[in-house]
């Protein structure tokens, strides 16, 4: 299918800046700045002077933004008249509606419109919604804006905002008007009940739209929480008959994209026949951790660690994910992409690439997103000798059972699916030449935990080493961000204990988030869903990426499914196939989280 011209007023695609038709300027609505967007970033004025030959930016900085900003208004205080149940506006004209919202006569406002396709599932029942109200309650959403939720289910509005309001919670520090917010939020929400793949009922989900749009620039973002079988369907349905006709239309793309390379190809050839490289946001949600994002401002914006950021100081590095339960009824979910698709090929390699990248040009999405690429396009293919696969079997301790993999029923007689991989991996380029990667990953395993270790390299001719013994990686610094739980930086080093003697510890340097910010930690999906409506696609992946990932694991993938590898099983709450720890071994390295001074941290 043909792509509409990116340059036409009546297209159903926004032009990029860089397609902007030359004489033209690109200026953030007024009405369309929120308090979050403030704070968040400077506001950008994109001008292309009529005699220049060439166009530039100009930065505004956050004071004019502010300034020209109105104050924000709820123009939903009082409840909705009853045309607006299920979300129909067929008795208002549009002039009826700006005078229900409160818009003046003349005012060019915009507005967003969030279409949660996939609205009765647990994913938006439990964190798409609940980031939204946290967004909305944060001041960080458009002065106007709907949310519809979408699905097959038969549903009216009152029964969608009973639904969500069972899942949505304040901010510890704003609990004074939590109910108030609550009753304006949902007064947004409303429903629309269709087929994913009838353009006809998205055609009818168009019409709604526009009634709560009004005479407003539309924007309208599509978050399709579904499963990847139908997202080319729901995509053709959107791009044809729901998209924007005079704003931008966006799609956020849930996780997995795909089984392997060609699978990943597959399904981005079926997105990019309705929809363009900069409308397709691929979420993955745990680039949206505050941890991982502090990742780049730690390494960047202090001088005592960019030094040290290469082979020449650092001895290894490690990324650890672990859940102390196991798949709980969703196995059979889990049986057909296992651990390593599910958490390494992409929350953790996405990780590994922010850690190991390039100091980027600037800040700007493309620029990150280039220097991923190429830490990614670096790496060795992964080999079926570094890598350990694990199941975990049923275990009793403290007369409690716990049951195996194969005993969810989910799950098919004789699973080999792995709940449970370690690899170590190798980044071939001049700053990370020799060494080693090593990821791991595993579900019912004795803690709940997603770490970065940084291991640095012995001290040469340490002077103090006889004070250590013959166990020298106890004098070995390391780096430990944790991402989850009870977020924290902190820097292991060697003191001198208090006394005559010459008696050594190690200590932490250590950033508690809990005990030094107040302030809530935002989910991951909050900010995510917020860069997607302010265009900000740093933290999304990009197609050429997601390339480069599926290319280091799919050969290993095929080996283990084609030579029918059996994993090795591990009691239910234990640390994990004792394979892991040679696997360590092999290539000098302790895993830090095993350690007793782990739980120092």
């Amino acid at each position: 299918m043909a792509l509409p011209c990116p340059k036409c007023p009546s297209s159903r695609f926004a032009p990029a800046p860089s397609s902007l038709p030359k004489g033209q300027r690109r200026v953030a609505s007024p009405a369309s700045v929120s308090i979050c967007s403030l704070e968040r970033r400077s506001f950008w004025k994109w001008v292309s002077p009529g005699s220049a030959k060439s166009r530039h930016w100009n930065l505004v900085s956050m004071q004019e933004a502010a300034a020209t900003a109105p104050a924000p208004v709820d123009p939903l205080k009082e409840a909705p008249p009853k045309e607006l149940e299920n979300g129909s506006l067929k008795n208002f004209s549009s002039k009826q509606y700006q005078n229900l919202v409160g818009l003046s006569d003349g005012e060019k406002d915009s507005t967003v419109s969030i279409t949660v396709v996939g609205a009765s599932g647990d994913l938006a029942k439990k964190k798409i919604f609940p980031a939204l109200f946290a967004l909305y309650y944060e001041g960080c959403l458009p002065k106007h804006f709907t949310i519809f939720g979408y699905a097959r289910s038969k549903m009216t509005d009152a029964e969608l905002r009973n639904m969500v309001s069972r899942t949505l919670t304040c901010r510890i520090d704003k609990r004074e008007n939590c109910s108030e917010k609550m009753d304006q939020f949902l007064e947004r929400c409303f429903y629309h009940s269709g087929q994913y793949d009838s353009e006809e009922n998205f055609a009818e989900l168009d019409k709604k739209l526009k009634e709560h749009e009004g005479a407003r620039l539309s924007n309208r973002l599509f978050y399709l929480s579904i499963p990847p079988n139908i997202f080319i369907d729901v995509v053709k349905c959107a791009s044809q008959s729901a998209s924007s006709a005079n704003g931008w239309t966006r799609v956020i793309v849930e996780k997995p994209f795909g089984r392997d390379s060609e699978s990943s190809a597959a399904l981005t050839r079926g997105l990019k026949q309705y929809l363009v490289e900069d409308q397709i946001f691929r979420i993955d949600h745990y680039l949206g951790k505050e941890l991982v994002e502090n990742l780049s401002v730690l390494r960047f914006s202090n001088l005592v660690f960019e030094p040290l950021w290469s082979r020449q100081y650092i001895r290894n590095v490690q990324l650890i994910f672990s859940e102390d339960f196991g798949t709980e009824g969703r196995g059979g979910y889990f049986d057909n992409y296992g651990i390593i698709r599910d958490i390494m090929q992409n929350h953790l390699l996405q990780i590994l690439a922010l850690f190991a990248m390039e100091t980027p040009v600037s800040l700007d999405a493309e620029d990150i997103r280039n220097e991923k690429v190429k830490v990614l396009r670096s790496m060795r293919p992964l080999q079926l000798d570094n890598v350990v696969i694990g199941q975990y079997k049923s275990h009793t301790k403290g007369g409690v059972t716990y049951p195996a993999y194969i005993d969810d029923k989910t799950v098919p007689s004789g699973s080999i699916t792995p709940t449970f991989a370690a690899a170590a991996l190798f980044i071939d380029n001049a700053r990370w030449d020799g060494v080693p990667f090593l990821m791991k990953a595993g579900k019912a395993l004795h803690t709940k935990r997603a770490e970065i270790r940084v291991q640095f390299r012995h001290v040469p001719g340490n002077l103090y080493k006889r004070s250590f013994g013959t166990d020298l990686d106890r004098a070995t610094n390391e780096l430990v961000i944790r991402v989850q739980p009870d977020e924290a930086i902190y820097l292991k080093i060697n003191n001198k204990i208090p006394g005559l003697g010459m008696r050594l510890d190690r200590s932490n340097l250590n950033l508690h988030y809990a005990a030094r910010y107040s302030k809530e930690i935002p989910d991951a999906y909050e900010r995510l869903l917020l860069d997607a409506i302010e265009g900000e696609r740093r933290l999304f992946i990009r197609s050429d990426e997601l390339d480069a990932a599926w290319s280091l694991f799919t050969p290993l993938l095929k080996e283990l499914e084609e030579k029918r590898i059996a994993p090795e099983l591990y009691p239910y709450g234990s640390r994990g196939p004792v394979g892991a720890h040679y696997l360590a071994a092999k290539y000098k390295v302790r895993w830090g989280d095993l350690s007793a001074e782990h739980y120092k941290g």
